[in-house]
C-alpha cells in the first residue's frame, strides 16, 4: 500500500518555476542583466564597483559570482557568444599567469 504522495512546493507569485526546477539552457533575468551589463561596462563613467552597486544592490564579489557562474552556461554562450568567449579566455589567461606565478615559471 502506497503512503500519501509528497506535497508540490507552491508555485512562485511570478508564475516561473523555482531555480532548482528551471532548465539548465536558460538564462535567468538576473544573469542576462549582468552580461548585458559586463558587455557594456568599457563604457561606464563611473567606477565599475559603485556602478554594480547601484545597478544590482549588491557587492563586487557577488557581482563576480553570478558573471561566473553565467559565463561557465552554454546558455550564456547562446545569448552572447562573443562577450562570454572574450569573458572565458580573459579569465583562463588570468588563471594560467597566476598559477605560472605560484610556481615560478615565467610566460
Amino acid at each position: 500500500m502506497a503512503g500519501p504522495t509528497p506535497p508540490h512546493p507552491p508555485p512562485s507569485s511570478s508564475g516561473t518555476p523555482p531555480t532548482s526546477a528551471r532548465p539548465p539552457e536558460v538564462l535567468d533575468d538576473l544573469e542576462r542583466r549582468v552580461l548585458d551589463f559586463e558587455g557594456g561596462a568599457w563604457r561606464l563613467r563611473i567606477p565599475k564597483d559603485r556602478a554594480i552597486r547601484e545597478t544590482f544592490g549588491f557587492s563586487t564579489t557577488r557581482y563576480h559570482q553570478v558573471l561566473h557562474r553565467a559565463v561557465d552556461r552554454p546558455a550564456a554562450l547562446a545569448y552572447d557568444p562573443m562577450l562570454v568567449r572574450r569573458l572565458r579566455r580573459l579569465r583562463s589567461l588570468r588563471r594560467k599567469r597566476r598559477t605560472a606565478l605560484r610556481l615560478g615559471i615565467t610566460l
